[in-house]
């Protein structure tokens, strides 16, 4: 048995499904409802087996960081609403030792500082529409997250005071994405959207 991994659009999960009944055979499911949508469990006739998790939160937002930039958009229907998309420099590393390495390591911990100080603030104008403490259920304010790049950032922006309001939202992370870019961010909203498959098949069933 072979497992892996699968983010399929949510419009081509049907077509997907009935795919799967093709190569595996007919198959008895179950469906639990959850926030973010029905997961689909499911069991074919040759053993192959998936779990099928949606991730419709509506809106969803989106904060990408990394050392070389970053990228925030709120996105309702798949499509972005509000978004920004910028680079900032923290430098990586250094051969240099002793004091030089000192200044160097203060230099690094001050630019990435600036970069979440930034990234805060961004977040806070494009998802919180600079409120910090929105109505609960207000309108356009995320009822999820898509995050991804740097773990360390990412956690420094999400543990910001100014965004206490995005505290326990369900989150999708993405930690295999590149520097942010706008097509960063359509990539992002496109997986974070997605549902995301786990599939379990047996020697002989087919590529998916």
């Amino acid at each position: 048995m072979t497992t892996r991994v699968i983010e399929v659009d949510p419009a081509r999960f049907d077509r997907w499904m009935a795919g799967f009944a093709e190569r595996h055979g007919t198959y008895d499911a179950a469906e639990e409802s959850t926030p973010g949508g029905v997961v689909v469990s499911a069991r074919a006739a040759d053993g192959s087996s998936l779990v099928a998790t949606p991730f419709a939160h509506e809106p969803l937002g989106v904060i990408l960081v990394r050392r070389g930039g970053y990228a925030v958009g709120l996105a309702s229907a798949g499509a972005f609403t509000a978004s920004k998309v910028g680079s900032r420099h923290v430098q990586s590393r250094t051969a240099a030792g002793g004091w030089s390495q000192q200044r160097f390591a203060r230099r690094r911990g001050k630019q990435a500082d600036e970069l979440v100080d930034a990234v805060v603030g961004h977040a806070r104008r494009v998802l919180l529409g600079d409120d910090e403490s929105p109505a609960t259920g207000a309108d356009g304010i995320p009822r999820g997250l898509v995050v991804g790049g740097d773990r360390t950032l990412v956690r420094e922006v999400l543990e910001a005071r100014a965004l206490r309001a995005l505290a326990g939202l369900p989150m999708r992370e993405l930690y295999d994405l590149p520097d942010p870019k706008r097509d960063v961010l359509e990539a992002a909203l496109r997986r974070g959207r997605s549902v995301r498959i786990e599939l379990t098949e047996t020697p002989a069933g087919g590529v998916s």
